[in-house]
């Protein structure tokens, strides 16, 4: 169902956010792409928007801020997978030779989180809920339907996210020639090897959106000052996606599903 209801099972992504160096430009941007609402938030939270589908929660846009002494990150979209208990898979993310890059740290009443980035060096949040417990809205168009990390080695990355995160490696049930993360026995993500991508890129984590036409979507985007990284082409047993660039280089999917996820 596109609707969550039920806490997030420890390990599934739930939630994502984008830091981008013009957070309003991003919202008008995100509005016109997706249909969703947001505006910027309360000081006390750095301004944070959390942007809303059909008036429930579906992603996160905030400011670009560095801490003192280190250099501004590029715009880009996180992926944070839900936990029980941060702390214990902080312990856990370093104890498997995962790097914190902020750690766990409340927000208000809302949650418990961290940033880490893998051995690999792909980066990822993890969170814990409290009062707040992610996407209310997923697998319908304009909110998240997979995530797929892409790394130069995806034996080792399989052992990490599992005992990280508690992620199981294992061929996607109806193409087995992929790689899926499990969670309880249901895919939850996707992993490739980096040998079909442009030289440069770094191992990464991509959001997909799901979208009703990827075609429009597209479109809609280069008009409003994004780029295509790998245009529009049909997946077998998933559907039609493409790769995107926003106004700002953030990478991110879109996929129209067939079946939906």
């Amino acid at each position: 169902m596109p609707e969550v209801t039920t806490p997030y099972e420890p390990g599934t992504p739930c939630w994502l956010d984008l830091m981008v160096p013009d957070q309003q430009a991003a919202l008008d941007f995100y509005r016109d792409l997706f249909g969703w609402q947001g505006e910027v938030g309360a000081e006390e939270f750095g301004g944070y928007s959390v942007c809303t589908l059909k008036g429930k929660p579906v992603a996160g846009i905030m400011q670009t801020m560095a801490s003192e002494g280190q250099p501004t990150p590029p715009p880009a979209w996180t992926s944070y997978f839900a936990t029980a208990d941060a702390d214990a898979t902080q312990q856990a993310i370093t104890a498997s030779g995962g790097t914190v890059m902020a750690p766990a740290m409340d927000v208000g009443t809302f949650g418990r989180m961290l940033i880490a980035a893998d051995p690999q060096g792909a980066v990822f949040g993890v969170w814990q809920k409290k009062d707040f417990g992610g996407a209310e809205i997923v697998n319908e168009h304009g909110s998240l339907v997979w995530n797929q990390l892409s790394t130069p080695d995806p034996k080792a990355a399989g052992v990490f996210y599992d005992a990280a995160l508690g992620l199981e490696a294992a061929p996607l049930p109806e193409m087995p020639e992929f790689t899926g993360f499990n969670v309880k026995g249901r895919p939850i993500g996707g992993m490739q090897g980096m040998e079909n991508l442009p030289a440069g890129v770094p191992p990464h984590w991509l959001v997909n959106f799901a979208v009703d036409d990827v075609d429009s979507v597209v479109d809609a985007l280069v008009r409003a000052g994004g780029s295509v990284m790998a245009p529009p082409f049909d997946m077998d047993k998933v559907g039609r996606m493409a790769v995107v660039l926003d106004p700002w280089g953030a990478a991110f999917a879109v996929v129209a599903t067939n079946p939906p996820a």
